[in-house]
């Protein structure tokens, strides 16, 4: 019977990739560490940094929309008591 293949999860593969990309260890210590092929260890290393900075690229986008919204619920606000008060103003001077 051949030897099962250790299935990991995404967050195995990132623990496993941090710690390749910390350099503190050889791929043969965390390969030994963590029960993965040391060719595997690699590629998971490269997805890493490959795409590392593709985290950031959502979270930003993300942020500016969020604040764009509410700078235009802000404006929306205040363009529509100016109204208001234009509206109170002329009211207003009408009675007087």
């Amino acid at each position: 019977m051949g030897s099962m293949k250790k299935i990991f999860t995404p967050k195995q593969k990132a623990a496993v990739a941090l710690e390749a990309v910390k350099g503190m260890k050889t791929t043969s210590q965390i390969a030994g560490e963590y029960e993965a092929h040391p060719t595997q260890i690699g590629l998971w290393k490269q997805a890493l940094l490959k795409r590392a900075d593709e985290l950031f690229v959502g979270t930003r986008k993300k942020e500016d929309a969020d604040q764009q919204n509410l700078i235009d619920r802000l404006y929306k606000t205040i363009g529509q008591r100016d109204v208001e008060l234009e509206w109170l103003k002329k009211k207003l001077h009408l009675d007087a």
